[in-house]
This record gives C-alpha cells, structure tokens and sequence, in this order.
C-alpha cells in the first residue's frame, strides 16, 4: 500500500479572538514540527456557527473579520487554511483566502452550495471538503461527488465522516464508510472530535464524550481514512464553542503520533 502523508485539519471550532488563533496554531506547529514530514498540516477556524443550538451562542467574528484573521495566521506561519461557509454567496470570498473550503453537514446535500463551492475552488485552485450529513449513508455521497465533479475533479474533493443519528442526541461511526466514501476515487477524512458529540444533548448546548476521540480516530484511520479532521483548544471548559468535545490543545501532539504510527503499521 502507498504510505501517503495523513491529511490534518486542526483548530479551535470557532475564531474566539486573532491572538488565539495565532497562539494554537503556534503551539500545534511546535508539537507536530517532528512529524511534519508525514502530514499535510491546514489550520482550522471558523469565522462563522451558524448553526448553534441557542440563539444567545456565540457564533465567532462574521465573514470579513474571520477571514482576515485567517490571512493574518497564513501569512505568519505560512500554513494552509480551512473553513466553512454557510451560504452560497460566500464561497467565492472563502475560497480566494483560505486553501480548503468546507460544506457543513447540514447542507450537505443543497446543490446551490456544493456547485459554488466547486466553482470557486476551481477559481482558486482550492479544495473542496464536504460534512456528510448525520442523516445520509456513505453510499449516498457519490452523489455529491458528482455535483462537485460540475466543475472541479475528484483529487479536489474530500468527503467526512462526522458521524450518524443513533436514536435521540447521539451519534455512532460507521468504519465502514471510509472505504465506501474512497470508492467513489476521493479522500476521506474523519471528524474525530464531532463524531463523539451528543447533539442538542445539554438543552440549549451540544455535549459530547471526549473520551472517545482517541478510540474512534484511532479506528479510523486503520480503517483506512486519508485525514483527520479535529478541533482542540487551550481550555476546552472555557470554549465558546463545542467545549464538550474539543480535545485539549496539549494532548494534539501525543496523540497524532499515535495515529502516525498505526497509519504506517498498516501501510508497511
């Protein structure tokens, strides 16, 4: 098998302020600088959650401000980016910034933003990265390939596994669905910090078994995944967003080396 570099998508969930995007992503440099020849390494923020359980949530600093940050993280550390837009509109601005763009599950499947999406990432000679939705089967993502495929081709696409509805407020992972999702000729990448979420689980907030996040990525990626997609933070307790489930920033290290080698064992 071909030992390809792991794909790593990592940062806070949603841009809190500029100096603490600069302070992550510092700090995950520093504890990844050992493997960096083994992953392909793209800073995370989200500038907006537009999808928050409780009108009072945060939901981060708006397109403008969150995608100057953004630029501001680029140019300091010379990394590549990723985010997510939430509206048809805003992919061409979101593509011209940062390297990936990311669809979120709920809208996986609204043609009008997986065409813009690709359209802009043809434009700009980004990625595209789709959520697959929790209520979707990985079967069902060949579809969104195909829409992609309108104007960008399959080594431009990425599709995730987040997780599936099991029952009220929870979520399992289906390993299977890595092969299933790489048959249709793209890479797949595995949420592992959104997998474990309890979904509208604390009433007005998600929650979320962080102690999982190790278990199921490690499944995952020797299940074949091509990437991990994982949101950390200094303070997880202190998280505007998704601090049930975000993994704290000083583990990231230990644990992708942990990953590294159950990637190599497999592809040896």
């Amino acid at each position: 098998m071909e030992n390809k570099k792991l794909d790593l998508f990592m940062g806070t969930c949603v841009i809190e302020s500029e100096q603490m995007c600069m302070d992550v992503c510092g700090r995950l440099l520093e504890m990844l600088e050992p493997v960096k020849d083994q992953i392909n390494f793209s800073y995370k923020g989200s500038f907006d959650k537009a999808n928050r359980s409780s009108i009072d949530s945060f939901r981060g600093p708006g397109l403008e401000k969150g995608l100057q940050i953004l630029e501001k993280v680029k140019k300091q550390y010379g990394v590549q980016l990723i985010t997510d837009f939430h509206t048809a509109d805003q992919a061409d601005a979101v593509a011209s910034v940062v390297d990936t763009i990311q669809i979120p599950a709920f809208l996986c499947r609204q043609t009008d933003m997986i065409l813009a999406g690709a359209e802009a990432c043809k434009k700009h000679d980004a990625q595209l990265k789709i959520k697959k939705g929790q209520f979707l089967s990985p079967e069902e993502t060949g579809n969104i390939v195909k829409k992609a495929e309108e104007f960008i081709t399959k080594d431009k696409i990425l599709l995730t596994e987040r997780g599936t509805s099991f029952g009220y407020n929870n979520l399992v992972v289906d390993m299977a669905s890595f092969q299933i999702m790489k048959s249709f000729g793209v890479r797949a990448i595995h949420d592992a910090t959104h997998c474990v979420q309890r979904p509208g689980g604390l009433g007005t907030s998600t929650g979320g078994k962080r102690e999982q996040i190790l278990t199921l990525a490690q499944a995952a990626v020797a299940a074949g995944a091509d990437g991990i997609f994982m949101e950390v933070h200094p303070n997880p307790a202190e998280a505007k967003s998704d601090a049930a489930t975000s993994l704290p920033l000083d583990q990231a290290g230990a644990i992708i080396q942990r990953l590294l080698r159950i990637k190599n064992a497999i592809t040896e």
